[in-house]
């Protein structure tokens, strides 16, 4: 198992509606590399976009926060239906350092696959309903910075500019770099 790195905001994957995964073959030690990362970077959440992966899927554990639940997987996953709100302050691994108050439904229901290709559809609240509406923006190219007012977004403006200019610099460095490996 390995800590893969995760992109940040400015970075174009971030953006994009990602593919349905198709190929459930060797996902498992892709999973473990995710779930190491999410512990490194100390989130309760992570998908595979934030990793560079344009793949349907994603990862959730709030065991620390509730002691009924457990690690979580979730592949091509589809909410449903939801019902009711909440306004919460959020982060994201992508954009570090920044939180927003999101204002998202409360309860939703969750269409899914898991590792064995198995459908599932599942009703979550509270922090796990929101991980997982967190989650499936990504996988859609839609981040938290997104869902706020313009208010809370020039707040963090020149926060998230700096977050996106060191990142598009790493890019241009990683391209670069790419074009004299033979």
């Amino acid at each position: 198992m390995s800590v893969l790195d995760v992109v940040h905001y400015g970075d174009p994957i971030l953006r994009k509606k990602c593919l349905p995964v198709e190929d459930f073959i060797n996902l498992s030690k892709f999973v473990d590399d995710m779930f190491d990362t999410m512990y490194e970077e100390e989130g309760i959440g992570l998908a595979a976009n934030q990793v560079g992966v344009n793949m349907h899927l994603f990862i959730i554990d709030i065991a620390h926060t509730d002691e009924n639940e457990f690690p979580r997987i979730f592949i091509n996953g589809e909410i449903t239906s939801n019902e009711g709100e909440s306004v919460f302050s959020e982060g994201c691994l992508s954009i570090p350092q920044v939180s927003l108050d999101v204002i998202r439904p409360e309860t939703i229901t969750l269409k899914f696959q898991d590792l064995e290709k198995k459908w599932h559809q599942e009703k979550f609240s509270g922090l796990l309903a929101r991980a997982i509406q967190h989650e499936i923006d990504h996988l859609n190219g839609v981040l938290m910075i997104d869902l706020v007012n313009d208010t809370q977004r020039s707040e963090v403006q020149s926060e998230v500019n700096k977050i996106k200019n060191e990142s598009v610099a790493k890019i241009k460095r990683i391209s670069s770099d790419k074009k004299f490996v033979l």
